[in-house]
C-alpha cells in the first residue's frame, strides 16, 4: 500500500466522531494550546500531542489530518495544536543554519505527503547532525549540564580539603599550644626521624579512615615550610585578635615590658592587663626584636607595636617595667618618652622586682650577711662542680636517711632563691657536715670550719625566719589579677611582720634553737668550756683576714650586730622601693578598694578621676556607699576591689566604675613578660636557632596564650581543631 492509500486508509477509518469524543479533543487542544506549552524546548523535549481527532485540511477532494501513530514511527517529531503543523524538535532547537526547511521555520501541513516529507527531512545530512547533538545534551542533562558539573566537583573537592585541613591545623594548634618543635631535619621517606609534625600526621593517619582514603597532589599536601608558616601565622592572629576586641571593648589597658637576652638577639616581650567580662586579664601581645638599646629606640618599638594592633586611639593608663636605668629614667628613660606619647600612663616600677632588689641589697649590706651567703655559693660551688663530690654528697644523705635533697644555687635574677639555698643547707646539713670531713681536701675542712660555728647556725636560722616572711609576698605579687591597693595592704603586713622580730623575745626565741640544733650536731657554743685533744698544725685552718668584727659569741651580740641590722634595713627598703608610684594616686587607687580605710573617700577618688580626665560625680559615689552598705547587712559584702566593681551597675554608675576599672588596670608587676620569657627559652632551643622572628612571635603567641587558643577550638566552628576566623581567605583558594 503507497503512502497516499495509506493516508486515505486512516482518514476513512477514523470515521465521524462522536460528541464525547469532540469535547475530549477540544479539552486536550485547549491544554496543549497555550504559547508557552505548544512547543517542546531543550529539557522537555518534543511536543507529541495525541488527539482524538486532528483538524482536516482539503486537498482536491479529499480531507487529509494529522496522524498520532507518525510520533511512534519519528520520535523527533512534534506537532503545534496553535498552528496545525508538524516540526523537527531537534532541528528546530539544535540545528544550526536550516532557515528552508518547512519542518524546521513554518511547519509541515502537507498532510498528503506528509511521510515523504518526514523520509526525505530524516535522509539529510543538517537533520543527523541535529539528531546528534539533541542526544548530547540528553546525555549531558542526565547529570546535569558541564557547569553545574564542574561546580559540583569544585564543591566536592573544597569540602574533602577543608576535611583534610582541618586535621592539619589541629595538629598545628596542639603543637604549637605544647611548645613542641615541628620539623626534623631530614623530612624524607626514608628518615627515621621526620619530625613532630609529619609523626603526628602520621600516627592520626592510622586511625582516621579519611587520611586513609585521602591521597592529595604534592602541590596540596600543605606541609611545606611555607604552608606550615601560613598556618601558624594564621592561629596566632586569631588569638591576637580575640586580645584586641577585648580590649576595645575595655577602652583602657596598660602595657608591660621588659627584654632579655636570646640566642645573640635582643627580645622584647610586650604584654597588656586590661579588664573584660568582669575580670582582670594579662595577655602577651607580641615579641619583637631591637637592635638599638637606647631608651628611645625601645620606645618607638613599644608605640610600634601599639599601632600595629590598632590600639592607638585606647587610652593607656600605666606603664610596667623592671628598674633598669634605660627603662626607669626619669628624663630619659623608656618610661618618659612614653608618657611624651601617653601623658596619662603613670609609670609603676615592677613590685616583683623590687622585692628581689630588697633582699639582694639587705644580703649585701650587712657584713655578717655577706659572709654567709658567700659561703653558700662556696658549698654549693663544692658539691656542683665535681661529679665525685655530689655522688659522695647524695650517698651520705642516703647514709643518713635524709630525703635526698639538691643545694640551690643563688642568683640575684632569680626570686626569692636565698630562702630555698638556706632551707637546703639547713636540712642536708649532717649530710654536708660529714661529707666534708671524709673528703678532707684543704678547701673541704675550710668550709667545715666556717659550718661547723654556732654563729654560722644562727644566721642560717635567722634568714630562714625573716625570708620566709617575704616569701608568701614573693608569690602574691606575681597574681595576674593582684590590684595595686591590695599590693600594698600585703606589703605593710609584710613590714609590721618584720618589725615584729626586731625584738629581744625573737632573739632569744632563735637563740634557743640555734643551740638545740647545735647540740644535735656537736657544735660548741660560744662560750661553754669544751675539753679538746691536743691538735697539731696540720689541725688549724687560715682563714683570710676581713679586717676588724666584733666576735658572735654571745646572745646580745648575735641581736646587735645581725638581728637588728638586717630587720631595719630591710624594712627601710620595703618602705623606700614600694612607693614608686604617686602618693596621690597611690591614694586614689586604694580608695577603690574596700580593704583600705579611705574606701570610697570622694577627696582621694577625685584625685585618680583627675589624672585620668573622668569626671567622677559626687552623688554617684554617695549613692554606692549606700548601696555597698546594704550588700553588707545583706550578707553580700565585697571582697575586693574587682568584686566592687562587679557589684556597680554601669548605666547608674557609670563614672564611679570607670575610676575604678582604671585602678584594677594599673599593673602590679611585669612577671607577665618574665613568664613569657619562660616559654621563650622553651620555644628557642638551641635545636630550633635558625627560626625566624616572625614565626618565633607566632609560636610564642600560640604557646603562651594556649588558654585562648583552647577556647576558641572548643566555642568555634572549626576548620581543624581549633577555629581559624584568618584561615577563610587561605580555605577559598582550595
Amino acid at each position: 500500500m503507497d503512502r497516499e492509500a495509506e493516508e486515505d486508509q486512516v482518514i476513512t477509518e477514523r470515521g465521524e466522531q462522536t460528541g464525547q469524543e469532540r469535547e475530549n479533543d477540544e479539552a486536550a487542544a485547549a491544554t496543549h494550546s497555550t504559547p508557552g506549552f505548544d512547543l517542546g524546548d531543550k529539557d522537555t523535549g518534543p511536543r507529541q500531542v495525541k488527539l482524538k481527532s486532528y483538524p482536516h485540511d482539503t486537498f482536491g477532494t479529499q480531507k487529509r489530518a494529522f496522524n498520532h501513530s507518525w510520533f511512534e514511527k519519528h520520535n523527533w517529531l512534534e506537532y503545534s495544536v496553535n498552528q496545525s503543523a508538524a516540526f523537527c524538535f531537534p532541528c528546530r532547537v539544535f540545528g544550526k543554519n536550516i532557515k528552508h526547511d518547512s519542518l524546521v521555520s513554518s511547519g509541515c501541513k502537507n498532510w498528503k505527503k506528509a511521510l515523504v516529507i518526514f523520509g526525505k527531512h530524516e535522509m539529510a545530512q543538517t537533520h543527523k547532525d541535529s539528531v546528534v547533538t539533541w542526544k548530547s545534551y540528553q546525555g549531558t542533562s542526565k547529570q546535569g549540564n558541564v557547569a553545574q558539573m564542574i561546580a559540583t566537583a569544585n564543591v566536592s573537592e573544597i569540602v574533602e580539603r577543608r576535611e583534610y585541613l582541618r586535621r592539619i591545623v589541629a595538629v598545628t594548634s596542639m603543637l604549637g599550644r605544647q611548645g613542641l618543635p615541628f620539623r626534623g631535619h631530614d623530612e624524607g621517606e626514608d628518615s627515621p626521624n621526620r619530625g613532630d609534625f609529619l609523626a603526628c600526621m602520621e600516627l592520626l593517619k592510622e586511625f582516621d579512615a579519611f587520611l586513609q582514603k585521602h591521597n592529595p597532589p604534592s602541590n596540596a599536601q600543605y606541609i611545606s615550610p611555607t604552608s606550615q608558616n601560613d598556618l601558624i601565622d594564621c592561629c596566632a592572629q586569631e588569638v591576637t585578635s580575640v586580645i584586641v576586641s577585648e580590649m576595645t571593648k575595655s577602652k583602657v589597658y596598660s602595657i608591660m615590658v621588659d627584654e632579655e637576652r636570646d640566642k645573640k638577639a635582643e627580645q622584647l616581650a610586650v604584654c597588656v592587663r586590661y579588664v573584660s567580662e568582669g575580670a582582670v586579664k594579662e595577655r602577651f601581645l607580641a615579641l619583637a626584636e631591637i637592635k638599638s638599646f637606647d631608651a628611645q629606640s625601645i620606645a618607638n618599638e613599644i608605640q610600634q607595636q601599639i599601632q600595629n594592633y590598632g590600639l592607638a586611639e585606647l587610652k593607656c593608663v600605666a606603664q610596667t617595667y623592671d628598674g633598669a636605668a634605660v627603662m626607669s629614667g626619669s628624663t630619659g628613660g623608656v618610661q618618659a618618652h612614653f608618657r611624651r606619647l601617653h601623658p596619662e600612663a603613670i609609670y609603676v616600677h615592677c613590685y616583683a622586682h623590687q622585692l628581689n632588689l630588697v633582699l639582694c641589697n639587705t644580703c649585701k649590706a650587712v657584713p655578717e650577711a655577706v659572709e654567709l651567703f658567700s659561703l653558700l655559693e662556696c658549698v654549693y660551688s663544692f658539691f656542683s662542680t665535681s661529679l665525685v663530690n655530689h655522688h659522695k654528697f647524695m650517698e651520705t644523705q642516703a647514709k643518713l636517711g635524709l630525703t635526698k635533697t639538691e643545694l640551690v644555687q643563688l642568683s640575684n635574677t632569680r626570686w626569692a632563691c636565698q630562702l630555698r639555698s638556706i632551707s637546703a643547707v639547713l636540712e642536708t646539713l649532717p649530710a654536708i657536715l660529714e661529707c666534708l670531713s671524709a673528703i678532707g681536701s684543704p678547701i673541704a675542712v675550710g668550709l667545715r670550719a666556717k659550718l661547723y660555728k654556732f654563729s654560722a647556725v644562727y644566721a642560717l636560722l635567722m634568714f630562714q625566719s625573716i625570708l620566709s616572711v617575704t616569701e608568701g609576698l614573693h608569690k602574691f605579687l606575681q597574681k595576674e589579677t593582684l590590684d595595686l591597693a591590695e599590693a600594698f595592704i600585703c606589703k605593710q603586713a609584710v613590714c609590721d611582720t618584720l618589725k615584729g622580730k626586731h625584738s629581744d623575745a625573737f632573739a632569744t626565741e632563735l637563740y634557743e634553737k640555734t643551740k638545740a640544733l647545735c647540740n644535735t650536731h656537736s657544735i660548741p657554743e660560744p662560750g661553754v668550756k669544751t675539753r679538746h685533744k691536743q691538735r697539731k698544725m696540720e689541725d688549724f685552718v687560715l682563714e683570710a683576714t676581713v679586717g676588724s668584727r666584733t666576735e658572735l659569741n654571745n646572745s646580745d651580740t648575735l641581736k646587735r650586730e645581725l638581728i637588728f641590722p638586717c630587720v631595719d634595713w630591710m624594712v627601710g627598703e620595703l618602705d623606700q622601693r614600694f612607693c614608686s608610684v604617686d602618693a596621690g594616686l597611690l591614694k586614689g587607687i586604694q580608695a577603690c578598694s574596700p580593704k583600705s580605710e579611705n574606701f570610697l573617700s570622694e577627696p582621694h577618688l577625685n584625685e585618680l578621676a583627675k589624672h585620668y580626665r573622668l569626671d567622677l560625680k559626687k552623688e554617684e559615689v554617695l549613692v554606692a556607699r549606700n548601696f555597698l552598705t546594704r550588700k553588707t547587712e545583706a550578707g553580700c559584702p565585697p571582697k575586693n576591689m574587682l568584686s566592687v566593681y562587679n557589684l556597680l551597675d554601669s548605666d547608674m554608675f557609670p563614672s564611679l566604675k570607670a575610676t575604678i576599672q582604671v585602678a584594677l588596670t594599673v599593673p602590679v608587676s611585669s612577671c607577665s613578660c618574665e613568664r613569657s620569657f619562660s616559654a621563650l627559652r622553651r620555644l628557642h632551643s638551641w635545636l630550633r636557632q635558625t627560626m625566624g622572628q616572625k614565626r618565633l612571635h607566632s609560636l610564642a603567641v600560640m604557646s603562651i596564650e594556649k588558654d585562648t587558643l583552647q577556647h576558641l577550638s572548643h566555642n568555634r566552628q572549626a576548620l581543624g581543631g581549633v577555629q581559624i576566623a584568618s584561615l577563610s581567605q587561605l580555605s577559598s583558594n582550595f
